[in-house]
Order: structure tokens, then sequence, then C-alpha cells
């Protein structure tokens, strides 16, 4: 399976969801020349889960569709990309990408803004980066209620945003949720760039145990998600990896085209981010590599 580039990008396809071929370091490079670019965009981090809910659900493949990036969360997507002849592509999964932004020295000018958790997570995330980071900007926090926002809770998280101006913007609502939020209101948010990283909140905050880098290294982070949580994800793991592996098999003996393609975006035009100009003049168009 060729890879496709995205402006000179290299990216995998994993059934059909174009995922940037990259590490850390190199994320880290891209993110600070978005901030830098001053356009307005987000960043997906996927996994398996995300990359199934987009077999399931074309508004999501849309929404990874057009995103700046989407980054590899998980050691399978990783694997995919190599096996497609990209060496260099690491897993770059929400929670770690969350602290090396908050710590590294090139970022410590951004500004920042907490979006998600149960009552009272974000305010404890703040505090937790804040303890780890002292000069941390952080401008605002919000629990968002766990339904899709009513026209006024989002006119006035619109004009919260407007008011504080943060440079980027951490959504974690889970997947696909925060996905379809942050492809939504992509066009309305004066924020640089929205980044969903689902369980991020959770971990920082300690709710969930991290594992350890060698079951990270060997894709099984999964497994230790499910020992800690079995009642709410025994469902979603016997679900998606029998039919994640059994999909991607097809993939490569080239007996099943990739099911995940948006409709209606242009597969020769540039992905792209919005300048401040485009947003204001209503133009919310985005398109795909």
């Amino acid at each position: 399976m060729a890879m496709k580039a995205t402006n000179q990008r290299p990216t995998a396809n994993v059934l059909g969801i174009e995922v940037d071929a990259v590490d850390m370091a190199q994320a880290l490079v891209r993110i600070q020349a978005l901030l830098r670019a001053r356009k307005r965009g987000y960043i997906c981090v996927a996994g398996v889960h995300g990359v199934m809910e987009a077999q399931r659900r074309p508004e999501l493949a849309q929404a990874y569709a057009k995103s700046a990036m989407t980054l590899p969360d998980g050691m399978p997507l990783v694997w995919v990309g190599r096996w497609q002849k990209l060496g260099a592509m690491g897993r770059v999964c929400g929670p770690d990408l969350m602290l090396e932004i908050f710590t590294r020295d090139e970022f410590k000018e951004t500004s920042h803004f907490l979006y998600g958790g149960c009552e009272g997570v974000a305010e404890e995330l703040r505090d937790r980066l804040l303890e780890r980071n002292p000069q941390a900007r952080i401008v605002g926090v919000r629990t968002p209620p766990f339904r899709e926002l009513n026209a006024r809770e989002e006119r006035q998280l619109i004009e919260e945003i407007a008011e504080l101006k943060p440079d980027v913007m951490w959504i974690g609502i889970s997947c696909p949720k925060q996905e379809l939020f942050m492809s939504r209101l992509a066009g309305k948010l004066q924020v640089k760039l929205m980044f969903g990283v689902g369980a991020a909140f959770d971990y920082h905050t300690g709710r969930i145990r991290d594992s350890a880098p060698w079951v990270k290294r060997a894709g099984l982070q999964w497994l230790h998600r499910l020992l800690q949580d079995p009642r709410r994800l025994w469902r979603r793991y016997l679900r998606n990896n029998p039919e994640f592996i059994w999909r991607i098999a097809l993939q490569f003996a080239g007996l099943k085209a990739p099911a995940a393609r948006a409709s209606g975006f242009n597969e020769s035009a540039p992905r792209h981010l919005q300048t401040p100009q485009e947003q204001q003049s209503g133009d919310k168009a985005y398109t795909r590599a």
C-alpha cells in the first residue's frame, strides 16, 4: 500500500484515515510552526478506537480529513505506517503530547484553555500542570455537560474563548465526541489550535494509571486500561480490535478498499488551516489531501 503525502508530509493510510507519519519530536516541530503561522485549526490523536469508529460514522472520517494533523496515538497505527515503509513514524499519544507542550521551553509563551473531564477534573488538571510548570499560562477551564452543547451554551463558550483568546484549547471529552466537537466549532472559536486528547485529563489527575513504557511499546496499553475499567471498555475492545486486524489484513492483501474515506473532499488539494480573515468572512471550508 503506497503512502500519500500531504504538503510534502508523508502520511500512512490506515483504513482510509490519513495519519501523519511523525514521531513526537517531529510532531512538536510541526505544532510549533502551526502556532507561529497564527492560523486556526485542530489536531486529532487517533488510535484503533477512532479509526474503527470512522468506518461506521462518515462524519468522524470527515473530521479526521479536515484536521491540520492526525497523530498516531497507538502502536497498531505506527506498525501500519512502518509496514508502508514509513520507518520514522512513532507513537504520539495525547497525554504525553500534552505534557511536552506544557513543559518545553519553546512553548513557554503559549496560553492554554482546558475543556473536558467530569466536574472538578479540569480544575485539578490545571493545578497539577502548574505544579509541574508554575510558569504555564492557563487562562481558563470549563467542564462541559455529558451531551452536545445547546445554543446558549455554545454561544457562551464562543464568547468566553473570544475574550480569553488562548493559543491552545485542550479538549478531553473522549472519541468521537471531541473530534466532532472540534470539526463543528473550528470555524467559530478564536483559538489557534485545538487538541483532542481523550483520556489525558484523567491520566494527569491520577484517575487512570499510566502503563509502563514496555507495555506501550508492545501495543498493550489497551489491555492495561481494560484491566482498570473492564465494565466500560470490554465491549469496545472486543468489537474493535479483531475487526481492525481483519480489515488491515484485507487492506494489505488488496482484497478490500478502505471504507472510511469521507465524501466531498478534494483529494488533490492540500489540507490547510484557517486564517483569522477566512474565519471572520465565514469561510469554513477545509480541504483534504
